[in-house]
Order: C-alpha cells, then structure tokens, then sequence
C-alpha cells in the first residue's frame, strides 16, 4: 500500500518534470500514477472487506463531509488529521478511499487535458519539426 501510494505520487512529480521535453512521457507517466492509486484504491477496499467492515457508499453524507474538506485551500494533511487520529480503522480508511477517488478524478480530468494537447500540439519534436520548417521558408 505505502508503495502504491509512493508510485503515484513520484510518477506524478516525474511526469510534471518531463513536461518540458516530453508531453509523451509526461502523459504516460501521469496514467501510470493513476493505476498506482486504482491499485491502493483495491488495496483499501480489501482491507474493509475482508475485515467486513462498511463500504460508504458514493453519495453518503460522511463522503460529502470529506470531499468537502478536499476543497479547503492549502489544506494538506491537517484538514484531515483530527479524523484519522481519533476515528476507527473503518472510518480512516473510508476517509482514505473518498480522498482517493477523488484524486482519480482529478488525474483523469488532467490526462485528458494533455491528450487534448498533445493531439492538438503534438510533442517536443513536432514542435521542433514545425520551427525547422519554418527556419527553411525563411532561407
């Protein structure tokens, strides 16, 4: 689990660091974080239920709650830690999922942004391709 959540979010800051050179491996980087967190997502839903613990579901008031305090600016890890440092292990790792999905929603929504962009860009070496044409109809 802690490696799942690691390779998200190493594949996320090596995709943002390729951008520059490659929207190729940016784009494919930034897919794999999102299996990473699919991968943790199973990991959690496992954990509750081979422990038959309850699974919030989707719309519940308590995932509204949470996904609420995910808008908070800047929040970080202190939004959530009065909650994970005195609720049960059930409610943590719901807490956990919610925050996860979310995050899932917000990586698709930005893969396809840079599909988009790439389709419509194209990468490094179109671009370069592009200015040496260019360069040539100006010689």
């Amino acid at each position: 689990m802690v490696q799942a959540a690691r390779s998200c979010k190493q594949n996320i800051v090596e995709g943002a660091l390729a951008s520059s050179g490659s929207k190729r491996s940016e784009l494919f980087l930034t897919t794999v974080a999102l299996a990473s967190l699919g991968e943790l997502l199973e990991d959690y839903l496992d954990y509750l239920k081979t422990r038959k613990l309850k699974i919030w579901e989707k719309d519940a008031r308590e995932v509204v709650f949470v996904r609420n305090l995910c808008r908070i600016k800047d929040g970080g890890y202190e939004v959530y830690r009065e909650f994970v440092e005195t609720r049960s292990a059930e409610i943590v790792a719901n807490i956990i999922i919610t925050v996860i999905c979310q995050a899932q929603f917000l990586l698709t929504r930005q893969i396809a942004a840079l599909e988009k962009k790439f389709l419509t860009e194209g990468g490094v070496r179109e671009k370069m391709m592009r200015m040496r044409t260019g360069a040539r109809k100006l010689e």
